[in-house]
């Protein structure tokens, strides 16, 4: 009942924080630059400040899909920030293209994330295959009751230093973004409020993912103390 309780918490919270999002973002698409630039301009002009010349910037489907992938060096914008011409298109493309200047800085945050990317996911993948034996295994464990949940605890400690380690990350990106966009005139002082809120509002979905890391490595650290 505990694991469920705090299963059901993680949800209401994760869906209350991702609503408050999308309606920022709702909100701050509708107000028009006085820069007139799209995402795509904004990302393309804070790379070439930063002297960065090898990183492409390509459109992606869907809503909030904007992400920077350090494999491919590549600044990819949702339709929406690519050829938006808005206070929130510019605080997502100016905290994309954010990360391309800690990669290109060598940031040590961001080195230290991506060092554990493959770390995380056969963590996950392993968590998959255990919470399986768990759940319908019965007497067929592979392993003793402890030993599998004591791999739980380690596949959690993982889940929760990467996504702690994201914090500073996303932090920092938006850290760079504002004060570059500030700096180059490209919003003026009422929309640089409005790309700091909605900037906000994306990395609380980064904390609350870091909190409920947390809440289930707890769950299972008290879950093996107790079958001691």
């Amino acid at each position: 009942m505990l694991y469920i309780g705090i299963i059901i918490t993680i949800v209401i919270v994760s869906l209350v924080v991702q609503n408050r999002l999308k309606s920022k973002f709702k909100k701050y698409s509708q107000v028009g630059l006085q820069s007139n630039l799209s995402g795509a301009e904004i990302a393309k002009l804070m790379l070439a400040d930063h002297g960065i010349y090898d990183v492409k910037i390509t459109s992606v489907r869907g809503k909030l899909t904007d992400h920077y992938n350090p494999v491919n060096k590549t600044i990819n914008l949702s339709q929406e920030v690519y050829q938006g011409r808005s206070a929130a298109a510019a605080a997502v493309a100016a905290h994309e293209t954010g990360h391309a200047v800690q990669h290109a800085k060598a940031y040590s945050m961001l080195e230290l994330r991506s060092s554990l990317v493959p770390v995380q996911n056969a963590s996950a993948r392993i968590m998959n295959i255990v919470l399986m034996f768990l759940i319908f295994g019965g007497l067929f464990l592979p392993l003793p009751y402890q030993t599998l949940i004591l791999v739980m605890i380690g596949c959690y400690f993982i889940f929760t230093l990467f996504a702690f380690i994201t914090l500073p990350v996303e932090f920092d990106a938006s850290k760079r973004a504002l004060a570059w966009v500030e700096e180059r005139g490209i919003v003026t002082s009422q929309e640089h409020g409005m790309a700091k809120d909605a900037l906000k509002w994306a990395a609380m979905t980064y904390v609350v993912a870091a909190l409920s890391s947390l809440a289930m490595l707890a769950y299972w650290v008290f879950a093996f103390l107790g079958n001691e």
